[in-house]
């Protein structure tokens, strides 16, 4: 949003909050600032109806009505029984609690709704200290373009539909769930839904999503259980992270050099015709770790541990299927 029209929007609560009586579009047009700058009268309307959209879609109770049986044209205003945020309580952890969540979230979806929170608590006089540092400082990172649309479809109760990537045997299988939450386990993401395909509920790793994850039919048509514990199921799928690794990698000759600064050379070897060092190298987190050893490509490959080895795989299966659709499309 642009600064004259957030500076637009700002005057037009402003202005309907401050009145008892509804006001007609060509009354708010003389009052607010900025609406005096529509060439004509039909852009004026244009301009107003997306402003009133804009304030709906924020939650301000815009009202419309007549003051008198007389008047000709429908009025706006704003009650602040409606707009004013109630009494809110808070305990001493509940707040410290707040301040907290809005550290955590990582993604630029997740970020504004936590910001905002914070400031309508503000807002109502709860004290909601951020300034002293955290014992633990938290972070749940959320760079999965799947993310924002699969919590978006839990929140509607919408089915989705996405393309995933099974790791043994490598295939990729469309797949239609009725999503039930989004939770995070040791550092990854996953789904957790009835799978329409298998008829069964299933769990499902973010980063194997490849594409876009698509809404499919009406909104509200996914009913979760009662009473489901989403990360009693992401637990027992046998999915989980190995925690601190040595790996064997296999690297270019003269390639990778802030690869080989962390490493440590135990060998050569040459690998369909090409040259190369084996190297050691100590990984506290492997899974962080896949993404930046596949960023040097065909120069480097990793020969153990197996399991870092196919999340490699994985990363560059994705990036030739995010190249092949940049080409095509």
């Amino acid at each position: 949003m642009s600064i004259v029209r957030a500076e637009r929007l700002v005057n037009l609560v402003l202005c309907l909050l401050s009145t008892r009586q509804y006001l007609s579009a060509e009354r708010v047009r003389t009052i607010v600032p900025g609406y005096t700058d529509a060439a004509t009268p039909e852009a004026f309307y244009r301009m107003f109806e997306r402003d009133k959209a804009e304030l709906r879609d924020l939650g301000i109770p815009l009202e419309t009505g007549r003051n008198t049986a007389f008047d000709q044209a429908e009025g706006y205003r704003i009650a602040r029984r409606d707009y004013e945020l109630g009494d809110i309580d808070l305990e001493p952890d509940e707040a410290a609690a707040v301040a907290l969540a809005v550290r955590l979230w990582d993604s630029p979806e997740l970020t504004g709704a936590a910001e905002g929170a914070l400031l309508k608590l503000r807002a109502a006089g709860v004290d909601v200290d951020q300034s002293t540092p955290a014992v633990i400082e938290p972070r749940v990172r959320t760079s999965e373009p799947a993310f924002a649309p699969l919590l978006a479809a839990v929140q509607t109760g919408s089915v989705v539909r996405f393309d995933y990537r099974k790791p043994a045997p490598v295939e990729v299988l469309t797949r239609t769930v009725e999503p039930w939450g989004v939770v995070s386990w040791r550092g990854r993401w996953y789904l957790v839904g009835h799978d329409r395909d298998r008829e069964a509920v299933r769990c499902f790793r973010l980063s194997r999503i490849v594409g876009t994850a698509r809404a499919v039919g009406r909104p509200g048509v996914v009913q979760p259980p009662g009473e489901v514990d989403l990360m009693q199921f992401v637990r027992g799928s046998g999915d989980e992270p190995v925690t601190g690794t040595t790996a064997l990698l296999w690297v270019a000759r003269g390639q990778a050099q802030g690869l080989r600064r962390r490493a440590k050379v135990v060998g050569t070897r040459t690998v369909d015709g090409v040259a190369g060092d084996l190297l050691e190298i100590e990984l506290r987190l492997p899974e962080s770790a896949a993404g930046w050893i596949a960023g040097f490509g065909a120069d480097v490959a990793v020969l153990e541990p197996e399991v870092l080895r196919k999340a490699v795989y994985e990363r560059l299966l994705g990036a030739v299927a995010a190249a092949r659709k940049v080409v095509t499309g």
